[in-house]
């Protein structure tokens, strides 16, 4: 399933995924681990500037994606967080907006 050419969909009411799915959908997302009901990475720069255009790029795609992250912004690193809350854990959402922050980096 090629991620970056899904779109989020509402997910109030939904069950978050199994393990098996989540499992395979990490094998697609290096870096990325599941801590909890979160999906999280640590994003790390070269100074604060690159760090700021990182999570001004990621606010844009999480605002066209409807999709928000949780984040921590630190000098040379970001910190990112996805989950659907509605649904209690992770979800298809979730593992697109990992895969477009991915792409971000050049990496997906």
């Amino acid at each position: 399933m090629n991620l970056l050419a899904l779109h989020c969909e509402a997910q109030h009411g939904k069950s978050p995924l199994d393990s098996s799915t989540i499992n395979q959908f990490l094998t697609t997302l290096p870096g990325w681990e599941v801590k909890g009901i979160e999906l999280c990475k640590t994003f790390r720069f070269d100074d604060y500037y690159q760090t700021m255009a990182f999570v001004n790029a990621l606010a844009w795609i999480a605002h066209q994606e409807d999709h928000h992250p949780d984040m921590s912004v630190h000098y040379n690193r970001a910190v990112v967080h996805f989950s659907t809350h509605d649904a209690g854990g992770l979800t298809l959402n979730d593992f697109i907006c990992a895969a477009k922050t991915e792409a971000l980096q050049g990496r997906a």
